[in-house]
């Protein structure tokens, strides 16, 4: 029988032999991955409750991400609280060390074929490897940690097949705001949402990871991609063990709610206007908008690759004066990374603020949140409204390429204007 990439995991999951879209499955969770905003101080009153610990320590993961640095006196508790709660339940703690979708496959938890659950709506992030993980809230997750089990849907699978090449300039972040202003909010459907092609086959892990996290933003509960020989390869260098992967993938005819085509080649890159990712265009088709601050960060769009693409545009360029830039590394690692290949001293160079390894006002957290009618160009995942700061400001998306390029402009800008052969970094 032909099944698709997500009915596979589902089905070892729950012990069967085969699912079937719209069943409802008892599966079991390979993997628990919470952080310290939604992960101790929510989950442990409810295991007290229930008298119960920790269905296998082993098998779950604590990341700190949304509180570091700890800046604030409700910060500084819930960090300690964090750490307290890690070594009472003696489970692997990566603390201060990045964004938890970051994080937890750089450090080899992540391999083909397994079903996680994430405390966290960008969970989404780890389908990248062949995973089927997808986000819940801390009840449902104090069950899963009492349990090891969890109840779902086998969902319906959505394709989104990306065929040809992306062109110079052009990135994930582009394909994902271009497929929300095709699709909208709830082109996913609460479905699986599985991404193919060329283009995609052709894409670094790191990128795969922009198009897996974004799945959440059309409103699917997983975002999948079918590992390879890359995704083998980006585990082994983790100190994971990829395991069998090659018939991980969906199976020619396999049943699908939808199969979207899409065009690499002809992609340019994309902005979308304030307050929603769908309101994305080509970046030339938008209003020449001044902008007062530019943000690179989250686990969206401050990976390694995320900062050696904004670089290649900055180095030797100035800031336009009046624009702040702002640049949050998505993990330790990266960043250690970016500062060893000369990345980071470009940033350093403009007069960028360097700010910590967390989600920060990706996510509404910290002291940089967006003052009253500011506004910022991001390279974050959403752009609601008050999400990142004052109900006033106003959020454009774009790529970390174009985030930059509007900070060198002082005004929404194409970066492909500043690109060229060599000017980029190597």
């Amino acid at each position: 029988m032909n099944t698709t990439l997500a009915q596979k995991i589902i089905a070892r999951a729950a012990k069967r032999d085969h699912v079937t879209p719209g069943e409802v499955v008892t599966a079991q969770v390979d993997l628990a991955m919470i952080h310290d905003s939604g992960g101790p101080r929510r989950v442990e009153p409810i295991l007290q409750e229930l008298g119960v610990g920790l269905f296998d320590a082993d098998k779950v993961v604590l990341i700190s991400d949304h509180f570091v640095p700890g800046d604030t006196e409700e910060g500084a508790q819930i960090l300690e609280l964090t750490r307290q709660w890690a070594k009472k339940r003696q489970v692997a703690f990566h603390d201060g060390e990045g964004i938890c979708h970051v994080v937890l496959p750089e450090r080899g938890h992540l391999k083909p074929g397994m079903l996680v659950v994430g405390g966290d709506s960008h969970s989404t992030t780890g389908g990248a490897f062949g995973t089927y993980m997808f986000g819940i809230g801390a009840t449902e997750m104090a069950g899963v940690l009492a349990t090891g089990e969890i109840w779902l849907t086998v969902p319906k699978t959505i394709l989104i097949e990306w065929r040809n090449q992306l062109s110079d300039g052009v990135t994930a972040k582009d394909m994902m705001l271009a497929i929300c202003g095709k699709l909208g909010m709830d082109g996913g459907r609460y479905q699986a949402v599985e991404y193919c092609g060329d283009a995609i086959a052709a894409l670094s892990m790191q990128e795969r990871m922009t198009l897996s996290n974004m799945a959440a933003e059309l409103g699917g509960q997983a975002g999948l991609i079918a590992p390879d020989e890359v995704t083998a390869s980006y585990i082994s260098n983790a100190g994971g063990d990829a395991g069998e992967w090659q018939m991980l993938k969906t199976d020619s005819g396999a049943p699908l709610m939808a199969h979207h085509a899409m065009d690499a080649a002809e992609l340019a890159p994309q902005a979308a206007a304030p307050h929603s990712p769908a309101n994305a265009a080509a970046v030339g088709d938008v209003e020449k908008t001044s902008i007062d601050v530019a943000y690179i960060g989250a686990c969206t769009g401050a990976k390694y690759e995320d900062l050696k693409n904004a670089a290649s545009i900055l180095q030797s360029r100035s800031v336009k004066s009046g624009v702040e830039l702002l640049v949050a590394p998505a993990s330790k690692r990266d960043q250690q990374r970016a500062e060893k290949d000369g990345i980071m001293a470009v940033f350093e160079a403009a007069g960028a603020q360097i700010l910590p390894n967390a989600c920060g006002i990706c996510a509404g957290y910290g002291t940089h949140r967006l003052g009253e009618n500011i506004t910022c160009i991001s390279s974050t995942a959403r752009n609601f409204k008050g999400r990142m700061g004052a109900a006033s400001s106003n959020v454009w998306l774009a790529s970390p390429f174009t985030v930059v390029a509007s900070a060198i402009a002082g005004e929404i800008a194409d970066p492909r204007t500043f690109l060229s052969s060599k000017e980029r970094l190597a």
